[in-house]
């Protein structure tokens, strides 16, 4: 299947009226996982695959790691696969483009892509050149601008919706194919993003955030678990190892497991 057939595949999972749930993964066996879960496509977390090769989230992974991560993730999962490209590892709209055209290459359909502390501009910016790299490779990308005025705290009340509504704005101008706007949880603000910008909406599991179906009712047309599922593995394993090394007992390590699949199967080629 080619690039643009598996762009294709992915836009097609935002479309009116359904909502994309997306079990975040972090290396090659969490994603075949996800996907016998029975996940449509899968998404990467960038504070999860940061975590997974030993380095703290936030820009500090080598773009020759994620890369690595992505083919090795392609290669054993059919489905769409979206990458968290944070701040696209660069520092310069071209070098963010040109690093996702790396990404393409490796079999990606998405890419987030965030504004974070830095002026909305400048993802603007890198968002078009993007856009313009590709048509120009022949190749597509979903890029889905995340807003990060609720999860940095950058503004509060009716100044924040009033922020992400200008920056969703500026971005859906600039090419792009999805808005994220992780840590809102309240349903009527939400809606109101939903309704306001003429982009799929994407929230993030949060605190207080409705379950799926009050989700598809608001609008939202995608909703993504983070790093949750990745803590959420994480703690099992530290519960796991602290009974083992403080109790000398072993009943979470059945217990943590309990229903898992064959992992080695999951990987043989019938």
């Amino acid at each position: 299947m080619s690039n643009k057939e598996r762009t294709a595949r992915f836009r097609a999972l935002h479309a009116p009226g359904g909502i994309l749930v997306l079990p975040n993964a972090w290396d090659a066996g969490s994603a075949r996982l996800m996907e016998v879960a029975g996940a449509k496509a899968i998404a990467t977390s960038s504070a999860a695959v940061s975590w997974a090769h030993g380095s703290a989230d936030g820009q500090t992974i080598a773009p020759e790691t994620l890369l690595r991560t992505v083919v090795e993730i392609v290669r054993v999962t059919a489905v769409p696969v979206s990458v968290d490209a944070e701040a696209g590892l660069d520092k310069t709209p071209q070098g963010v483009a040109a690093f996702v055209m790396r990404l393409c290459e490796a079999g990606a359909s998405g890419i987030n892509l965030e504004d974070g502390t830095d002026s909305p501009d400048l993802l603007a910016a890198k968002i078009a050149a993007i856009k313009q790299a590709a048509r120009q490779a022949g190749t597509d990308i979903f890029i889905n601008a995340r807003c990060d005025v609720y999860l940095r705290k950058l503004a509060d009340g009716d100044a924040a919706l009033a922020e992400v509504l200008r920056r969703g704005a500026l971005y859906r101008d600039a090419g792009a194919d999805g808005l994220f706007v992780p840590g809102v949880a309240d349903a009527a603000v939400i809606s109101q993003i939903a309704q306001t910008i003429d982009l799929p909406l994407n929230v993030l599991v949060w605190p207080g955030l409705p379950a799926v179906s009050a989700l598809k009712a608001a609008g939202v047309r995608r909703v993504s678990a983070g790093a949750g599922i990745a803590r959420a593995a994480l703690g099992a394993a530290l519960r796991a190892a602290h009974q083992m090394l403080r109790e000398g007992r072993y009943e979470t390590i059945a217990q943590e497991a309990d229903g898992l699949p064959n992992m080695n199967g999951l990987f043989i080629a019938p």
